[in-house]
């Protein structure tokens, strides 16, 4: 069972969420952050956290500016306005009375949750599931377009059918941004989950976020999954390990 929600975006727009809602006892609340170009309806995202709700722990995922069905333009965002509204989302369920104690992200959404965990005081844990150690990884899906972009500002990019506007600004913001003081710094419980087959975000990435990070943490390897986690039951697999390894820091008040 689902809840529709929409809150502002710090620009402004209004964003689309669902908040998948705890089954039986609530062991706690989360927020969940999704892909680079995926979205809250995306399979990872969804079978996640219905699989985490179903264990007690309702999640808020959502789409991004310009995805889904949020307002605005793709191209108006970047890695910092993804980190920025992965915050917001977190002081909307405050707001709701669903304070998360828990930020789970995938791949540009766990690079997204790492660096917004210092700035939320609240979040008691982060997982990290194929995630880049270096926001800008995701160049290689758009490198072709790079020299028109850095030239004339923007370019057209189509990804899955839909035209998104690729901009100077996002592609920067994305070269600036590096994540190893944050994890370094994070002081919070760390899970690192990934695939030694992920051929699009390598296994690398996460060993170097487990060496940077202090204690405590932890690494899964998850085995037979491959980078977008949409083999039958990788997704629900991971779902309960993060359940599981998180229940020592859930509703802890």
């Amino acid at each position: 069972m689902a809840e529709q929600v929409r809150f502002p975006s710090v620009s402004g727009e209004m964003l689309a969420g669902l908040v998948d809602l705890p089954r039986g006892e609530v062991r706690g609340w989360g927020v969940f952050a999704h892909g680079f170009t995926l979205g809250k309806d995306f399979v990872a995202s969804a079978r996640i956290c219905r699989q985490l709700a179903a264990e007690g722990v309702g999640m808020l995922r959502f789409d991004n500016l310009g995805l889904g069905d949020s307002e605005g333009d793709w191209g108006d965002g970047s890695f910092s306005h993804k980190v920025a509204d992965t915050v917001r989302a977190v002081e909307f369920m405050v707001e709701q009375g669903r304070p998360p104690e828990i930020l789970v992200g995938h791949s540009f959404g766990g690079a997204a949750v790492l660096a917004a965990a210092s700035q939320l005081p609240g979040v008691r844990a982060v997982v990290s599931i194929a995630a880049p150690v270096e926001p800008s990884h995701v160049e290689h899906n758009y490198d072709a377009l790079l020299d028109r972009v850095l030239g004339e500002g923007e370019a057209q990019w189509l990804v899955g059918g839909k035209a998104l506007t690729l901009k100077r600004d996002f592609v920067e913001d994305i070269r600036r941004a590096d994540l190893r003081e944050q994890v370094r710094t994070l002081r919070r419980p760390l899970l690192v989950m990934h695939s030694p087959t992920d051929n699009t975000v390598g296994i690398a990435n996460a060993s170097e976020i487990f060496r940077t990070a202090r204690h405590p943490r932890s690494f899964v390897s998850l085995e037979g999954s491959d980078h977008l986690l949409t083999a039958p039951g990788q997704a629900q697999r991971a779902a309960r390990i993060i359940s599981a390894w998180a229940d020592q820091y859930l509703a802890l008040d």
